[in-house]
C-alpha cells in the first residue's frame, strides 16, 4: 500500500536495497557519468545503509571500489548488531535479549514492547518444536504480566491458541511463527539499539526516500496542476 504523507515517520524501505552490494561499482560508474551530483554525497549515503544493515563485507568492498575511509568508529558496535539480528530473525532470542543487554544494557528496560516481542518470539519456537509443556511454562514465567497491560492482551491470546493446533504453522495464526515476524522484530530491535548507541535510526537513503514520496504525492495532489497518476512507492522503487 503506497504511503500517505501524512504518515512520513511510517515509510520504511530497507527490504527494497537488500541486494544493494551486487551494484555498488555500477553506482560509481553512474555517478561518473553524472552531472549537478556530489560523489561524496552519494558514497555517504550507501555507506550509511551498509554500516546501518551490518553489511561488512559488502561495506569493505564499496570502500576498496570508492576509496572511502572505512568508518572505524561503527565496526565493534555493527559486529555485535549483526550478531543480535541474526540470532533474532534466526529466532534465539533468549541470545539476542543476552547480547542486548550486554551491549545496551537498559535498552529492554526501557523498552518493554520489544521485550515482549523478543520473547514471544522465543515462545513461538517452543510451540513450533511442539514442546508445549516448556511454552506453558515459559509463559507463566515470562509472560503473563504482560497481560495485565491491554495492548498486549489480543497477542498473548493468539499466541495462546497456536497451542490448540496439532500443526501450529497451518492455524490462523501461522504469520506469528513466520520468518517475516521474526524479521520485523530484529529490525526495530537494530534501530532500538542504534538510537541507543546516538547513532541514527534510520539510514540516510531510507530518508530520502521517504522525502521523495512525500513530495512527489504532494505534488500530485496539488490543486490547480495537471493530474497525474497516483505516486506509488513500489513503482518509483522499480524503475
Amino acid at each position: 500500500m503506497d504511503v500517505d504523507p501524512r504518515h512520513y515517520d511510517l515509510v520504511c524501505t530497507s527490504q527494497a536495497f537488500v541486494n544493494v552490494g551486487s551494484t555498488l561499482c555500477g553506482l560509481q560508474n553512474a555517478i561518473d557519468a553524472s552531472e549537478g551530483i556530489n560523489e561524496n554525497d552519494i558514497h555517504n549515503v550507501v555507506l550509511s545503509y551498509l554500516v546501518h544493515n551490518c553489511f561488512n563485507e559488502t561495506m569493505e568492498s564499496f570502500i576498496a571500489c570508492t576509496g572511502m575511509k572505512q568508518p572505524d568508529d561503527h565496526l565493534e558496535g555493527m559486529e555485535k548488531r549483526k550478531r543480535i539480528f541474526n540470532f533474532a530473525l534466526d529466532g534465539n532470542a533468549l541470545k539476542a535479549i543476552e547480547l542486548t543487554n550486554q551491549l545496551a544494557h537498559d535498552l529492554l528496560e526501557k523498552n518493554e514492547e520489544l521485550y515482549f516481542d523478543l520473547l514471544s518470539i522465543h515462545f513461538g519456537e517452543l510451540v513450533r518444536s511442539r514442546k508445549c509443556s516448556e511454552a506453558l511454562e515459559f509463559a507463566q514465567a515470562k509472560l503473563t504480566h504482560f497481560g495485565k497491560v491491554q495492548k498486549y492482551v489480543e497477542k498473548l491470546e493468539d499466541f495462546m491458541a497456536l497451542l490448540a493446533y496439532e500443526e501450529p504453522d497451518k492455524s490462523p495464526m501461522f504469520h506469528l511463527l513466520g520468518l517475516e515476524y521474526r524479521q520485523k522484530i530484529a529490525e526495530s530491535l537494530n534501530r532500538a539499539i542504534l538510537e541507543h548507541m546516538n547513532l541514527p535510526s534510520y539510514t540516510a537513503m531510507e530518508r530520502l526516500i521517504q522525502q521523495t514520496t512525500v513530495v512527489r504525492q504532494c505534488l500530485s495532489q496539488e490543486p490547480g496542476k495537471d493530474t497525474h497518476a497516483p505516486f506509488s512507492l513500489k513503482d518509483f522503487l522499480e524503475s
